[in-house]
């Protein structure tokens, strides 16, 4: 990752919440913890944040703390053809008509593209989401009660009594932080909050992530690997991570990129 690109992520980070360590932001930017001590020390020097032990925080400390992880914008460029891939194969699992929740992420919203020619009803607490559906789609779109959380482009509401409880789907769809033997892994609690919720409301629960997310952690379970139906990933799956989900009953798609999106990926 780019310099410039992580003093954005470490400066994002710090607003977001008062302190920050180091290792979060190793977490974040999937850089060298030496890498992170020397961008903290240049931002300080620049008096664009203020290094403390072990990490940093905001000269101005944050009026309204955000969520844990990285800004949808710098996740969407990561791993973004086997995304897209992805998402065409969650697609495909969908019946005009049928009702569908798609929770806010950046392979789900890639889901947007393949649904323009479909007529169903969508839930869904992203922004962006429904405002692609809204402009390229005659797909009736629900969106979430709740606080936006600006960096996730997100809607969230810890409250029992929003309109989630009123929307009935076949299937949700959506990402995760990681994945492995203990379920589905988030990185904050207010997402593990917000999308129990959802879940709840949805026959089957089919997870999109591609291939590097079952290498990574977090110390937050969404739910067990019993609870989702259908993970739908990239072709970098490794043989004993797909062994674990055919132990757990889970139905595995690989998504193969089309050579349309090979050659978007060489580009």
């Amino acid at each position: 990752m780019h310099e410039k690109e992580r003093h954005r992520i470490i400066l994002s980070a710090v607003q977001e919440k008062p302190v920050v360590t180091v290792q979060e932001m190793v977490d974040l930017t999937e850089s060298s913890e030496a890498t992170i001590r020397r961008d903290i020390a240049a931002l300080h020097v620049q008096k664009r944040l203020r290094r403390v032990r072990g990490g940093a925080e905001a000269i101005s400390p944050p009026q309204f703390i955000g969520l844990a992880g990285r800004p949808f914008s710098v996740n969407e460029t990561i791993n973004a053809s086997q995304k897209r891939a992805i998402a065409r194969e969650a697609v495909e699992l969908c019946g005009d008509g049928e009702p569908i929740i798609i929770n806010g992420g950046t392979t789900t919203f890639q889901m947007v593209h393949f649904l323009t020619g479909r007529r169903m009803p969508i839930f869904t607490n992203s922004f962006p989401i429904a405002e692609h559906l809204l402009k390229h789609s005659k797909n009736t779109v629900m969106l979430s009660g709740g606080t936006i959380y600006r960096e996730q482009n997100i809607i969230l509401s810890p409250f029992d009594n929003d309109v989630t409880r009123n929307f009935y789907a076949r299937r949700m769809f959506m990402g995760a932080q990681g994945l492995g033997p203990l379920g589905l892994m988030e990185g904050d609690p207010l997402l593990i909050q917000a999308e129990q919720k959802l879940i709840d409301q949805a026959d089957e629960l089919v997870v999109l992530v591609d291939s590097s997310k079952f290498r990574k952690r977090s110390s937050l379970i969404l739910c067990g690997l019993s609870r989702i139906a259908t993970v739908i990933t990239d072709d970098g799956i490794e043989d004993r991570e797909a062994k674990m989900l055919e132990t757990a009953g889970v139905t595995l798609i690989v998504a193969r990129k089309t050579a349309k999106e090979e050659s978007s990926l060489q580009a």
